[in-house]
C-alpha cells in the first residue's frame, strides 16, 4: 500500500476506534467478541444501519457482506476500488447492491502514548479468525490481537530507549508498541506473509519510530547487534508430532526446547543494561518444580543475567492438550477421530519425557550494566493483575537496584512512606481484643498480601515519613521488650521486601 493510500485509510478509519465501536455495540457484545463470539455484536452492528461504524464493524471484524453502496460510503475517501486493490476485500460485482466481503480481519486498537496519558489509536489488519471463517486456520495464519499479545503488551516495561528489538513480530503489534516509547524498532519474523501483515500495518500506522523488518528464525537475522529492550510473543506452544502446527504458535523445536533457547540465548543480543520481556510454556516433569526448570536455563545463560520469572498459569498435560487443539478448531464435535488422534499424540509425548503439568508466564530479563547479576526472582501470580504490569516491573526493578547497594544500617537510617495503595486488613475471633491475622495488602501491582506480626504492622503503620526506620525499629524494640538488634536484623530484611515490591517507598530514592 502507498503512502498516499494510506493516509486515505487512516482519514477513512479515523472515527472507527475502540472507544466509538464499545459505545456502538455495547457491553455485552464486546464481552462477547472477547470470548471470540461475533452474533451479539453482529445483532447490534445490523442494527445501526449505515452508520460506518457498524458497516466498518461488519464488515473487517464481523465476517459479514455488505452492500457495495455502504461500503463506498463507510470508506468515503479512500473508497471501493482502492479496498480492493489493496487486498482488504472482495466484491461480488460493481453494482451497488453487490456484496462485498473482507479478505483480512481489520480491526481499531489503542494504547497509550508516550507521554503515559494520551492514547493512541490504531487499525491492526491480520489473517480472519476462526470465529468468522467457520474453517481451520491455514498452517501459515498470521494471528491478531490474541490474549497472549494484550499479556506482553501490558507487561512490557515503557520507558523510551533507544533500539527494540520484536523478535516473531507477528502481525507487528508489539512494534507499533514499542514505536511509541523506542528510537528505532527491528521487528523480526520466520514467516513471509507475517512480514507483509507488518508492513501493511506500519504504513497504515505511520508510527513515530522507525522499522526495520526481517526475515529469519528466532536471534539469527540479529546475530552480533545489540538491542536495549527486546520483546517477544515467540512460538512457544509445545506441540507434538501428529497434532495440528502453525507458524504462529508453533516453533519447530521439540517440547519446550524453544523458550529454553531463547531464555539461554537472548543475552547475546542484549546492551548492557538492557531488558528482554517474552512468554513462554515451560514442561514440569515428575520429581521437579517449575523453579528447577527455569533455573536450568537460567544456569546456562551465555550472558549472566538478572532474572524475574512470573508463572500466570499451570495445566495439567490433558488439559494443555484440550487448550491447544481447540484453538486451533479441532474439536470432537467437528471431527471425532481427527480430535482423538490429535490428543492422543499430545498425551503420548508428554508421557513419554514425564511431564506431568505445563506453566505458563511472563520472563523478564535484564543484563548488568557492569558486575554480576543481583537478581533471580521466581514466582507465581495466577490472580488479576491492576493496571498495566509493566510499569509495576520497572518501578520494582528500580527499587531492587536501590536497596541491593545499601548496607543494613543504611537501608534503616532511610525514611520511608506507605504507598497510597497500601491498606491493612485484621482478622480475629470477635470475643478476641488483639487480631489473629494481619494483612498488609496492595491495591495495585501484583496486588500482593503480606502476612505481618505486631512488629512489622506497627512499622508499617508508622512509615509516614518522620522518623527514619532505624528510630522506629528502636522504638519498637522497647515497646514489645525486644533485642534492639535482633529487631532491626528482622526489620531490615523485611523492609526491603516491602521496598522492592512497591508497599514502600524510600524518601531518598529519586
Amino acid at each position: 500500500m502507498s503512502e498516499s493510500d494510506a493516509d486515505a485509510l487512516r482519514a477513512a478509519l479515523a472515527g472507527w476506534t475502540v472507544d466509538t465501536v464499545t459505545e456502538a455495540l455495547g457491553d455485552r457484545a464486546m464481552r462477547a467478541l472477547g470470548r471470540e463470539q461475533t452474533v451479539p455484536a453482529q445483532r447490534e452492528a445490523r442494527r445501526l444501519g449505515g452508520d460506518p461504524i457498524g458497516i466498518l464493524s461488519r464488515l473487517f471484524t464481523l465476517g459479514d457482506e455488505v452492500p457495495r453502496s455502504q461500503v463506498a460510503d463507510a470508506l468515503a475517501g479512500f473508497g471501493v476500488e482502492r479496498a480492493i486493490a489493496s487486498g482488504l476485500v472482495e466484491a461480488a460485482g460493481a453494482g451497488d447492491a453487490d456484496s462485498v466481503r473482507a479478505r483480512v480481519d481489520l480491526r481499531p486498537t489503542a494504547a497509550a502514548g508516550a507521554d503515559g496519558e494520551s492514547t493512541v489509536d490504531w487499525w491492526l489488519a491480520s489473517d480472519l479468525g476462526e470465529a468468522v471463517t467457520g474453517a481451520r486456520l491455514a498452517d501459515d495464519h498470521v494471528l491478531g490481537l490474541g490474549g497472549a499479545s494484550t499479556t506482553l503488551a501490558g507487561a512490557t516495561m515503557r520507558r523510551p530507549v533507544g533500539r527494540v528489538l520484536d523478535l516473531g513480530t507477528g502481525c507487528g503489534i508489539q512494534a507499533l508498541h514499542a514505536s511509541t516509547h523506542a528510537r528505532e524498532v527491528v521487528a523480526t519474523d520466520i514467516s513471509r506473509r507475517a512480514l507483509s501483515f507488518a508492513a501493511f500495518n506500519r504504513t497504515l500506522n505511520a508510527p513515530p519510530a522507525a522499522w526495520e523488518l526481517r526475515e529469519g528464525s528466532m536471534l539469527e537475522p540479529v546475530a552480533g547487534e545489540q538491542f536495549d529492550l527486546v520483546v517477544s510473543n515467540p512460538p512457544f506452544v509445545i506441540t507434538p508430532p501428529g497434532a495440528p502446527s502453525f507458524e504462529y504458535r508453533d516453533g519447530g523445536v521439540g517440547g519446550d526446547g524453544l523458550v529454553g533457547g531463547l531464555i539461554r540465548e537472548v543475552g547475546t543480543v542484549l546492551a548492557p543494561g538492557g531488558v528482554a520481556q517474552h512468554l513462554g510454556n515451560w514442561e514440569i516433569r515428575a520429581g521437579m518444580t517449575w523453579e528447577q526448570r527455569l533455573e536450568e536455563w537460567l544456569d546456562a545463560s551465555e550472558v549472566p543475567l538478572d532474572a524475574w520469572v512470573i508463572q500466570r498459569d499451570l495445566l495439567d498435560a490433558a488439559e494443555y492438550a484440550e487448550t491447544w487443539l481447540r484453538d486451533a478448531g479441532v474439536t470432537p464435535e467437528r471431527d471425532r477421530a481427527g480430535f482423538r488422534a490429535a490428543y492422543e499424540a499430545y498425551l503420548a509425548d508428554f508421557d513419554a519425557r514425564g511431564v506431568e503439568s505445563i506453566g505458563f508466564g511472563v520472563v523478564t530479563l535484564r543484563r548488568p550494566v557492569s558486575g554480576t547479576p543481583t537478581l533471580r526472582r521466581l514466582e507465581e501470580h495466577e490472580g488479576a493483575v491492576s493496571g498495566p504490569l509493566g510499569a509495576h516491573l520497572a518501578a520494582a526493578l528500580d527499587a531492587h537496584d536501590w536497596q541491593a547497594g545499601l548496607t543494613d544500617d543504611a537501608l534503616l537510617a532511610e525514611r520511608y512512606v506507605v504507598a497510597s495503595d497500601v491498606t491493612k486488613e485484621t482478622y480475629g475471633r470477635a470475643t478476641e481484643h488483639d487480631p489473629e491475622h494481619i494483612l498488609i495488602r496492595q491495591g495495585g501491582g501484583l496486588g500482593r498480601a503480606v502476612r505481618a506480626d505486631t512488629a512489622l504492622a506497627g512499622f508499617v503503620s508508622t512509615c509516614d515519613g518522620e522518623l527514619t526506620a532505624g528510630q522506629i525499629s528502636a522504638a519498637l524494640a522497647a515497646l514489645l521488650d525486644v533485642p534492639t538488634a535482633a529487631m532491626a536484623s528482622g526489620l531490615a530484611d523485611a523492609v526491603r521486601g516491602l521496598v522492592v515490591d512497591g508497599f514502600l517507598l524510600p524518601m531518598s530514592s529519586d
